[in-house]
């Protein structure tokens, strides 16, 4: 159900109230639109593109740790701090009551016991494969149809979902000594050949998902579904210290410019503003900071409370007495079982994981391969380049040339990736852009080539194939392009 309402009365929501911002001059601005106007030579890397974080940028790493690294110009103090927060999102956290008070607090009900049990080594997630005992870091989201309240009627075109009554707003598939699990995650495939150009045949797996062995009885009737495999890490930071005004240029919600693509932004309710502001993280840019992005993980995926999130028994809902009334790790000198000190150097921590350096960007084949990544209409919504604000505090994101191949808006890529659940001004069809960055280095880093929001597709090209929607005439020229051209495309990708 979608309602329009009036704007917020409160601040300018998309006023970045995140960050310390220095404004821009008007030469600065004069200089940024030249600089990240898109290129029209194809014979050679454009200059910066090999540095994709601009300072910020990290050495080529050919381990699993390419992704762990931190900001290319963080100070020598600050790379002190870098490394507690890191301490901090590889911490195993115990059931409370627990001899060690800094550590307890888990659950009662949890998906992992520790950030980097999902982020592996900051990369992303792994689905669940048959006969691979790998880690698995995914679950199910889960929401009901809503009616609007005070808070977000403030949200113009806010679609309202509640969290199921029983279960909350998402599945939890491991819990604590003495409590049952919420459930347990089955997904069965099916496959589905596509036939290219040149002969080639490709299979896209469709995936169906199923929450079984519910612990504490059946779901809401109307509940709405929706899988999630975790995000990479690196340039976190970055993303954030783009301005809004500049992602909102890119906004065109009924394609008045003809060419297809109907960009829109995801506005979202700020715990820590209390008002609107634009959404920027997440699969359907859910949250508007890294530190609200960081205080929803800890208390969804691992249970522990934050001034952010206050409720010590993390996702237990009411109707989950027994979970409700468990022992917590709050309530001592902290009084969350994380305090503001502890969010803030976790929130660094992810906010400076570097991006690693550009790979074969001067090499023919990789050129080509841009070539038809920017004539095949890719960039309407895979943004190649912005400049980041100048920040008072934020050195390592300060005025910042990067080259993250993302909008940072919403689109509808069709019914073929639809999870038909909405959240906050997103549809069940629409999902934001993924930055493109370090997507060449996702073997290299997770030991495996999984990508989409619930790793469906096994390569880069079926995650092409699964474009639909606003990106349909994209994946189109794509299967019907020679196969030396969609060669040369995936060799660009994993460039990036």
């Amino acid at each position: 159900m979608i309602i329009m309402l009036a704007a917020a009365a409160q601040a300018d929501p998309l006023s970045d109230l995140h960050l310390n911002i220095i404004p821009r001059t008007a030469d600065e601005i004069a200089r940024i639109a030249a600089v990240t106007a898109p290129v029209d030579d194809f014979t050679q890397a454009a200059r910066f593109e090999d540095l994709p974080a601009g300072a910020a940028t990290v050495r080529a790493n050919r381990t699993a740790d390419a992704f762990s690294q931190a900001s290319g110009n963080i100070s020598f103090e600050d790379e002190l701090t870098f490394k507690v927060g890191n301490g901090l999102f590889r911490k195993i956290w115990v059931s409370a009551p627990s001899s060690n008070l800094a550590s307890d607090g888990l659950g009662p009900l949890f998906n992992a016991r520790s950030c980097q049990r999902c982020h592996i080594k900051d990369g992303r997630g792994h689905p669940p494969e048959p006969n691979d005992d790998t880690a698995v870091s995914m679950f199910l989201r889960v929401s009901i149809p809503g009616e609007y309240t005070d808070r977000s009627s403030d949200i113009e075109g806010y679609i309202a979902t509640l969290p199921d009554p029983t279960y909350g707003s998402q599945l939890q598939d491991f819990a604590v000594q003495g409590h049952p699990a919420e459930y347990q995650l089955g997904i069965t495939y099916t496959e589905n050949p596509i036939t290219l150009s040149d002969g080639e045949v490709a299979q896209l797996r469709h995936p169906s998902y199923q929450a079984e062995n519910l612990g504490y009885g059946p779901l809401h009737p109307d509940a709405m579904l929706s899988p999630r495999v975790a995000n990479q890490m690196i340039g976190l930071g970055l993303l954030e210290a783009i301005p809004a005004s500049d992602i909102l240029a890119g906004v065109d919600p009924d394609d008045a410019d003809g060419d297809g693509i109907s960009g829109r932004a995801n506005i979202v309710w700020s715990e820590e503003y209390d008002q609107p502001m634009l959404g920027r993280f997440g699969h359907k840019a859910g949250k508007p900071s890294i530190r609200e992005q960081t205080a929803a993980a800890f208390s969804g995926d691992i249970g522990i409370s934050s001034p952010l999130a206050p409720n010590g028994a993390g996702e237990c809902m009411v109707a989950q007495v027994a979970c409700q009334d468990a022992p917590h790790g709050d309530g001592d000198d902290r009084v969350f079982e994380i305090d503001d000190e502890i969010l803030d150097l976790v929130t660094f921590y992810s906010r400076n994981l570097g991006v690693p350096v550009r790979r074969k960007s001067d090499d023919l084949q990789t050129l080509r391969g841009k070539q038809i990544f920017y004539e095949t209409g890719c960039i309407s919504c895979h943004t190649p380049s912005f400049v980041t604000h100048r920040l008072e505090d934020q050195p390592e994101q300060s005025f910042q040339l990067i080259w993250p191949y993302t909008d940072m808006l919403l689109h509808d890529m069709g019914e073929g990736l639809a999870d038909h659940r909405p959240e906050a001004r997103a549809t069940g069809r629409e999902w934001r852009t993924p930055p493109l960055w370090g997507i060449g280095l996702t073997e290299q880093v997770s030991g495996h080539t999984y990508f989409l929001h619930d790793g469906r597709a096994r390569s880069l090209l079926e995650a092409v194939l699964w474009h639909g929607g606003e990106a349909e005439a994209q994946r189109d020229a794509v299967i019907a392009m020679p196969k030396t051209d969609r060669d040369a495309l995936i060799k660009f990708l994993e460039s990036l």
